[in-house]
């Protein structure tokens, strides 16, 4: 509905209402959801918040809504005058998209800068959705949500500066990890040296544990999913003749291919049912296919020569330079957008 609506009203009935109703609040009656929440802020009387959130007549939650089409950066300051006039001990702002929740954790009464939480509805995952839940009427509770509160926050920062320095690791974040291996005198030349072998490290040592963690849970699984090594030679047993074929002007699909095709497919399976995802081989790349339709290609994987690559089917057609067909792990959010891109053409 995203695209339909313009303004901060619209957001309220068609988004964020809906939600509040799916946490399992009565957004008609009065004892549970106030909207226009006076909240006076200093010699301000009559200011008042977009919602309230009520238990016992008194607010617990306050909620300031903005329109789905604007950022919520520059509306934290609003948010935040509101919060220390009340005795709720949360606060959300939200824009129907995205939500940001907020609590007093540096000092009592006063509002965090930033938030303990962000959720954002077009891109979930399991984890959000868990913490997500302890705001539903019936499972909310102020002391255990708040004892969560910091643990969520801290990690949350932990997170996005670990994805900094995956991405382009610090001069402190390099001193720190050359520390425990080179003992010589960490120069600025010698800690620029050293940066791209630790992004490099960085990369590899992710990759082999999601490797590691996939081939686990394969070979744990207890459903008829086979590891990748079954899954190999099932789809080369599938291969037609021609396909099998070492003449030299014969399309020749290689096992490290169909490895590949199989690690995609799995990766695929958290969005798409793996029986409509296929593959066509031909001399310059090979194919991952939706619905076996050329025209919905997932992705092409080039293993022909020593530059191998993964390219997506998406706006830039992005390729990434790969080392090894396990590297196809480090892009499954990527694979899995240009998927969800797919099905949602499909459904209009």
């Amino acid at each position: 509905m995203k695209e339909n609506i313009h303004t901060e009203e619209a957001t309220k009935t068609s988004l964020i209402m809906p939600m509040l109703q799916i946490l399992g609040y009565d957004i008609f009656n009065p004892e549970e959801l106030v909207p226009e929440f006076v909240a006076d802020v200093g010699i301000k009387k009559g200011e008042k918040i977009d919602y309230a959130i009520m238990r016992e007549n008194e607010p617990v939650i306050l909620i300031e809504a903005k329109s789905v089409n604007e950022a919520l950066t520059k509306h934290d300051s609003q948010l935040f005058r509101y919060f220390g006039t009340t005795n709720a001990k949360f606060a959300i702002l939200t824009n129907g998209i995205e939500y940001r929740f907020f609590t007093d954790l540096e000092e009592q009464n006063k509002m965090d800068q930033k938030p303990f939480f962000v959720i954002d509805l077009l891109n979930l995952k399991d984890v959000d959705i868990l913490e997500l839940a302890k705001f539903r009427k019936q499972d909310f509770d102020v002391v255990n949500v708040l004892t969560t509160a910091s643990e969520l926050k801290y990690t949350g920062e932990i997170k996005q500066y670990l994805f900094k320095q995956w991405e382009e690791p610090s001069e402190e974040f390099v001193k720190v990890v050359i520390n425990e291996i080179y003992s010589g005198v960490k120069t600025k030349k010698v800690i620029d040296n050293f940066k791209d072998l630790v992004k490099k490290s960085l990369q590899q040592y992710v990759n082999e544990r999601v490797s590691e963690k996939l081939q686990k849970a394969l070979n744990s699984s207890t459903d008829t999913t086979p590891d990748i090594k079954a899954s190999i030679e099932i789809e080369k047993e599938k291969l037609s003749p021609a396909e099998n074929t070492t003449q030299e002007d014969e399309v020749i699909t290689t096992e490290e291919e169909i490895e590949g095709y199989v690690i995609v497919k799995l990766i695929l399976k958290e969005e798409i049912d793996p029986s409509r995802v296929f593959y066509r081989d031909n001399k310059s790349y090979f194919n991952v296919l939706l619905d076996d339709s050329i025209r919905r290609w997932i992705c092409r994987l080039g293993f022909n020569s020593s530059q191998k690559y993964l390219q997506l089917n998406d706006p830039g057609r992005t390729t990434y330079k790969i080392d090894h067909v396990n590297d196809i792990l480090t892009y499954k959010e990527e694979l899995l957008a240009v998927a969800r891109t797919f099905d949602l053409v499909a459904n209009k």
